[in-house]
């Protein structure tokens, strides 16, 4: 049962009649720049975290992630946002893996002081992925020729109307061994003596169960929200949603595909398919 301190209602109520209360904020869906439905920043969600944050007697603060990845500066952003918030309001943070914390979505989960997953959950992938493609071949038997002007040798790097160049490769390798290592002095710094595995075990993009995670010290415990709440504030305790808030208005714009909410279809399109890419990776 939770202490007086963190009772809500006005003191003059009655104990019994007064109950404790978390904030849930729920990040869900691919992490990106880009503010849509189902993506996660930190323009969208800043307000959403301080808001959550900000109920005064909550003894913590509940993150729900269900999320494969995307930008790691987005990652580090939202992450970084929760631990200052979590010290500057005295909360503790409790983060509960749904289907799949993976990548840029575990970067955010150690944020929390105890990550607790399902035993089924998908969690780790501490590692960068680049993906492109190469259309040199198609473009030559269609008659097509490529016409590029640069300032600066690197500016066309990985260009995918022109053959791929060792020179290229390299310079993308070595971009993603500087964000990669972001990515592991992260994970041990906020998992510091709870991580159970080698470097060469942890840090390769592999992904795991919760069972296994839980293992390997990537989680702290199993379980779901609803469950761990109650045996800790009481049966009682109140879950208190905090979600981004929409708009009043937005303009209308006009055009070939466009959408009385500002979007195109082309657009909505490429959005869809750049989140299947993303959740396929993990059979979801």
């Amino acid at each position: 049962m939770a202490d007086e301190q963190h009772l809500t209602g006005p003191k003059w109520l009655p104990k019994f009649m007064r109950r404790p209360v978390v904030p849930v904020v729920r990040l869900q869906g691919t992490i990106s720049v880009e503010q849509r439905p189902g993506r996660i920043n930190i323009q969208t969600f800043a307000p959403v975290l301080k808001r959550a944050f900000a109920v005064k007697n909550a003894p913590a603060v509940a993150i729900v992630i269900n999320s494969p990845g995307g930008s790691p500066v987005q990652s580090r952003l939202v992450s970084k946002l929760i631990r200052d918030l979590a010290d500057e309001k005295g909360k503790e943070v409790l983060v509960f893996i749904e289907d799949v914390a993976a990548s840029g979505g575990y970067f955010i989960a150690v944020a929390g002081d105890e990550i607790i997953a399902d035993p089924s959950s998908i969690v780790g992938s501490i590692g960068v992925i680049y993906a492109g493609f190469g259309f040199e071949e198609a473009i030559e038997k269609i008659g097509v020729k490529r016409r590029l002007y640069t300032a600066g040798k690197n500016k066309s790097t990985l260009d995918p109307f022109l053959p791929e160049k060792a020179a290229d490769v390299k310079r993308i390798k070595a971009f993603e061994g500087d964000i990669h290592e972001v990515f592991i002095d992260h994970v041990k710094a906020h998992r510091k003596g709870r991580l159970n595995g080698a470097d060469d075990v942890l840090f390769t993009g592999e992904w795991w169960t919760g069972i296994r995670g839980l293992e390997l010290g990537l989680i702290d415990a199993l379980g779901d929200m609803h469950t761990v709440l109650r045996e800790r504030y009481g049966k009682d305790v109140h879950l208190k949603p905090f979600t981004p808030k929409r708009p009043l208005f937005q303009m209308p714009r006009f055009g070939l595909g466009a959408r009385l909410d500002g979007g195109t279809l082309t657009s909505e399109a490429m959005a869809a398919i750049e989140d299947r890419l993303h959740w396929s990776r993990f059979g979801l």
